[in-house]
């Protein structure tokens, strides 16, 4: 037996060498204080409308500055950047240089709530360490305030600095801090005079009547008249182009409604290949009816079951125009602005479906109206009978598949598109005389249509070219102008280079870099299928002095074009509805300056005062 101990006595030694220090360090985290005790929180508000939030920090224990988040959930109110005084700079082992505070902080947080005073729930993040080498996880504290006017006009006010506070210069205020347009108009539906704020809807439905989402909208209605044949009326007509436009309006009211409560853009789930592809397909099979090939009609075992309920020949041209009056606003049209993410944004913090909803119907409403103009005067303005008539339906049969050829540009490579638009315009070309040879005493218009189509046959012709030498796509063929001469590296060059981020953690460490590196960043949510995230692109971000502006900042892009799950977390991070959406980081915290976020298509001049002023406040 004292063998036994004599020879493994240096081995029960060596394991009682190493269990005292696990003992040691089981007994140190019993030390370790809870996150109230480390981190007291308190919050109150300052004579100027602002909250002031304060942390006492215990000793040996710090806060990381990146980590602190403040948000309300409160309809009307809004939150301004947070200020705080300058930290203290540490290397962290997990995360590299970060800010931190010891002992204490205070943050000075501006609220707007349009001259009222407002009882609002502030929600407060943060996260912190302590210096022995643990680190909790993050702490999320609300607490109900009361703010009063003051805030309105967005001032900070004279507020007396308190230790480590950066002194404003001769005391000056800060600055206004904007509103982003899409909070604003989400803020009006919160006011007194809904009624106001539902017109103001339909107004700006009437401006969004006139963007490239809307307009592919007309020659789908004007087709749809077009193929009743002789029989239109103005009457039939109005009534067409009414079931179309209210069709188009239910859908986006109950898909704005269903993405404000649920936080999911349904209409970005239908830009999938098979939606596009058979709505693209259904562009062709109308246009071939437009040339004659056949007449599309419900079968006859349909129509005699919809004439128990009323006439069945009238019953099924208003069944299958709201059936494309929902497609069309599914997948034709999913484009984002401002007023759509304000409504929102107002049902998805109120949870008021109700006025949310009737703001989308105003909405949709308003930018329906240019549709129930075009397609009621066609039955009026269009001749009833003779080759005219055919002539007419030729034109729609080739404009709708110009659109079938346009949806397509967002699933298959550009070369496929671009032999496609080349074949159509060559056809057409043929079908207008340009190879025909014209009669010595021919008219004026049979002249015409063949200088057109002799025009159309040789921008068939260059396309083909462009084509086999490997050239730019179909959309960019079209949309190059003076500039193409130079080529398609010239038109490549215009366009500025962004970085493409996938998912939230790739962000997170783009930005912890570019925070070390002391520069701002600026976020694209883009879509292929997204018509204004392509405006963006060839008309504000091609911008030689928007680029100038840009020139310091990192470029960052989010392709959500597949609207996977890993794009649907990053947008709902941000709580982005849809593409397109431009988001700006301040160069010091990383944190999003939300009241800079930009929101469908911004010209490049009103961009480039956005982004000076945006980048002014870094």
């Amino acid at each position: 037996m004292r063998w036994w101990v004599s020879a493994r006595l240096p081995g029960l030694l060596l394991i009682l060498a190493a269990a005292v220090p696990a003992v040691a360090s089981s007994a140190s985290q019993q030390d370790f204080l809870k996150p109230d005790d480390a981190f007291r929180f308190s919050a109150n508000t300052a004579a100027n409308g602002e909250v002031v939030a304060h942390w006492d920090i215990a000793e040996g224990y710090y806060l990381y500055r990146k980590r602190f988040k403040f948000a309300v959930t409160d309809p009307g109110v809004t939150l301004g950047d947070a200020r705080f005084p300058a930290g203290d700079m540490k290397n962290d082992e997990f995360f590299g240089k970060m800010e931190v505070y010891h002992h204490g902080v205070d943050a000075r947080i501006p609220v707007h709530n349009g001259g009222a005073t407002a009882a609002l729930t502030l929600s407060v993040t943060y996260q912190g360490c302590a210096q022995a080498g643990m680190c909790y996880p993050p702490v999320t504290k609300r607490v109900a305030l009361k703010v009063p006017p003051a805030a309105a006009a967005g001032s900070t006010g004279d507020v007396s600095s308190g230790p480590g506070d950066a002194p404003a210069a001769n005391n000056a205020a800060a600055p206004t801090v904007p509103v982003s347009e899409e909070d604003s108009i989400a803020r009006s539906l919160a006011g007194d005079n809904r009624l106001v704020a539902l017109l103001a809807f339909f107004g700006f439905g009437l401006l969004l009547s006139f963007t490239p989402c809307v307009f592919p909208m007309m020659p789908i209605l004007s087709s749809i008249i077009v193929g009743q044949g002789e029989a239109m009326t103005t009457r039939k007509a109005f009534v067409l182009s009414l079931v179309y436009v209210l069709s188009v309006s239910v859908t986006y009211t109950l898909t704005g409604v269903a993405a404000g409560l649920l936080g999911e853009n349904i209409q970005a789930a239908f830009q999938n290949p098979w939606a596009i592809g058979a709505f693209a397909a259904i562009f062709v099979a109308l246009s071939l009816s437009m040339f004659g090939f056949y007449d599309l009609q419900l079968p006859g075992a349909l129509q005699s079951r919809l004439a128990e309920i009323s006439n069945s020949q009238q019953g099924g041209r208003l069944i299958g125009v709201a059936v494309m009056g929902f497609l069309s606003a599914l997948i034709v049209g999913p484009c984002v602005a401002a007023p759509l993410a304000g409504a929102l944004i107002y049902i998805g913090q109120t949870g008021d479906a109700v006025l949310g909803g009737l703001a989308l119907f105003s909405l949709s409403l308003g930018m329906g109206v240019p549709l129930l103009v075009i397609g009621t005067s066609a039955g009026k303005l269009l001749p009833k009978a003779g080759t005219w008539m055919e002539a007419i339906k030729a034109v729609f049969g080739v404009m709708l598949l110009g659109l079938a050829i346009w949806m397509l540009d967002r699933i298959v490579p550009s070369w496929v598109t671009l032999a496609l638009t080349a074949a159509l315009i060559t056809v057409s070309a043929v079908f207008l005389g340009a190879l025909d040879s014209l009669a010595p005493d021919a008219g004026g218009w049979r002249r015409l249509w063949k200088g057109v189509g002799v025009v159309m046959l040789i921008n068939g012709a260059l396309l083909f070219i462009s084509l086999g030498l490997g050239g730019m796509g179909s959309l960019q063929a079209f949309q190059g102008g003076p500039r193409a001469a130079n080529g398609v590296g010239a038109q490549a060059q215009s366009h500025m280079a962004f970085d493409e981020v996938k998912g939230i953690d790739d962000l997170e460490r783009r930005l912890t870099e570019a925070g070390q590196a002391g520069r701002p960043v600026m976020l694209d949510f883009y879509a292929d299928w997204c018509v204004s995230c392509k405006e963006l692109e060839k008309f504000t971000f091609s911008d030689p002095q928007v680029q100038a502006a840009l020139k310091d900042a990192v470029l960052l892009q989010a392709d959500v074009t597949r609207w996977n799950d890993n794009d649907k977390r990053l947008a709902k991070k941000f709580q982005v509805i849809g593409p397109p959406a431009v988001l700006f980081f301040d160069a010091r915290t990383g944190e999003e300056k939300r009241a800079y976020r930009v929101v469908g298509f911004m010209k490049a001049d009103r961009f480039l005062d956005h982004v000076n002023t945006a980048l002014a406040l870094q």
